[in-house]
Formats: structure tokens, C-alpha cells, sequence
């Protein structure tokens, strides 16, 4: 059953079609990446999802709720959340504090005043340090940390909204090829353990599929393939557009 169905999905600017009539689905609990050369929409596509873009046409449906031109805060709400390529953290704060306040903004009480952090949602935020194997390094400033560190610390901020679907833009850009696969055997087990839906963008063709279960492929603004990794790897149209040397 899908989770997420995306139909005639359109975004224009000036005269440029970005995202042309894309419809696509994510199934509860499953692993998707979005790929396709620079330019192709996809985070054009992204944005539209998580609300940073309203959409000219179309329908974005999460468990047949309409997202559609919904405010960013709204979408997290509805369970949607998202990962960006460049990470956002508070260099200043500690790793817990950096969850503290992510759970804080989840139940709405970002707004009140607390001498410190300690015992704010303390154990939660431990509890989703832990799923990320980063609770040894819990009281680091941010700012200390190795980037592949970051990226796990951001997946924890991302969880921290209880999200049904995960969007996340490019996140082993930047990385070392072992910790790649270490981060997105981390995103696996995770979406698996707590049935959380996964759509993914990435340049790194081996993550894509060695990590994803199904593949989603743009160009120009149009959908141009999909399909299990092993038939989209094999598609003439894949390797013309996209795939080429890096097959």
C-alpha cells in the first residue's frame, strides 16, 4: 500500500519546466532513491514535497492527506521529514542539546524559557542518540564533530518528529566512500525498525543501488524510468541520459 502517491506533480519558472507531470509512489516502510542528471528536478521535486515550493499542478497525498502547497512546519507535522545535503546543526550546543531542541520544537514548546537543557526530553534524546550509535559523544559541541558524525546526528533530528516518510537530499555528499555505506546501512536498518518510508537523492550510482529497493529516474522535468536497481541499471534510456560512464 503506498504511503506517498505523487500525481501530475508540476513546477515552473519563468519559462523552464522544472518538473514536468511527475507522479510516483513510496510504499510504507520502503527505500527509494530519486536520480537522474544536474538540472533533471529533482530538487525542485524535493522541495514541493517538503514545502519549501508550491507546486503549480498536481497532487502530493501522505496517507491520502493532500501536502500540496502546505507550509513546511504543517508537512512535519503531518510526518514528513527531511535531511538536507549541507548539514544544519548548532555548532554551539552539544550533540543532546542539538535532539533537546528538535523535541522541544516537535511538542511545541520551543517558545517556553528553561534555565538549561538539563532534563528537557533528556531521555528521549538519548534514546534517539542511541539509535544512531552517536550516545558516547552525546555532551560534543557540534562544532567538534567529524562530518560523517554530523550526518548521523541530523538523521537523530530528523527522527526526533516521528516521520512515516524520510526525504533526504544527497546524504552521503561529502562523505568517504566506507562511510557512506556506513550511514545508509544505518538509514536501512532504521527505516525497517521503525517502518519509516525513505526517498533519497544521490549522485553516488553504487549507494543508489546498493541501498535502494526501488529507482526513480528524472530528466528534464519528466519522469523517465522506474523500477527495481537491477531493471533500471539495464534500461538503454537510464544509461543515454544519465548512467552513462558511471554504470
Amino acid at each position: 500500500m503506498s504511503l506517498l502517491a505523487v500525481r501530475e506533480l508540476s513546477k515552473s519558472f519563468g519559462g523552464v519546466r522544472a518538473v514536468d507531470r511527475v507522479g510516483f509512489s513510496v510504499a510504507a516502510g520502503e527505500i527509494v532513491a530519486m536520480i537522474g542528471p544536474n538540472g533533471a528536478g529533482k530538487s525542485t521535486c524535493f522541495n514541493m514535497l517538503s514545502g519549501q515550493l508550491a507546486p503549480d499542478a498536481g497532487s502530493i497525498e501522505l496517507a491520502g492527506k493532500n501536502l500540496a502547497g502546505k507550509a513546511p512546519r504543517d508537512i512535519c507535522r503531518l510526518g514528513v521529514g527531511r535531511t538536507f545535503q549541507i548539514t544544519a546543526t548548532f555548532g554551539s550546543l552539544t550533540v543532546r542539546e542539538n535532539l533537546q531542541v528538535a523535541l522541544l520544537s516537535h511538542a511545541r514548546k520551543l517558545g517556553e524559557v528553561f534555565s538549561s537543557f538539563a532534563g528537557v526530553f533528556s531521555e528521549q534524546a538519548n534514546a534517539l542518540l542511541n539509535s544512531v550509535g552517536m550516545e558516547s559523544q552525546a555532551d560534543k559541541e557540534c562544532a567538534a564533530l567529524a562530518y560523517g558524525d554530523l550526518k548521523r546526528v541530523e538523521l537523530a533530528i530528523a527522527l526526533a518528529s516521528q516521520p512515516r516518510l524520510l526525504l533526504m537530499d544527497e546524504p552521503t555528499a561529502g562523505m568517504a566512500s566506507a562511510e557512506r555505506h556506513l550511514l545508509m546501512n544505518l538509514v536501512e536498518s532504521t527505516s525497517k525498525e521503525k517502518g519509516i518510508s525513505v526517498l533519497f537523492t544521490e549522485h553516488d550510482v553504487d549507494v543508489v543501488f546498493r541501498h535502494a529497493e526501488r529507482v526513480i529516474v528524472l530528466s528534464e522535468g519528466r519522469l523517465v524510468a522506474q523500477g527495481d536497481p537491477a531493471e533500471v541499471r539495464a534500461d538503454p534510456l537510464v544509461h543515454r541520459v544519465y548512467l552513462g560512464e558511471q554504470a
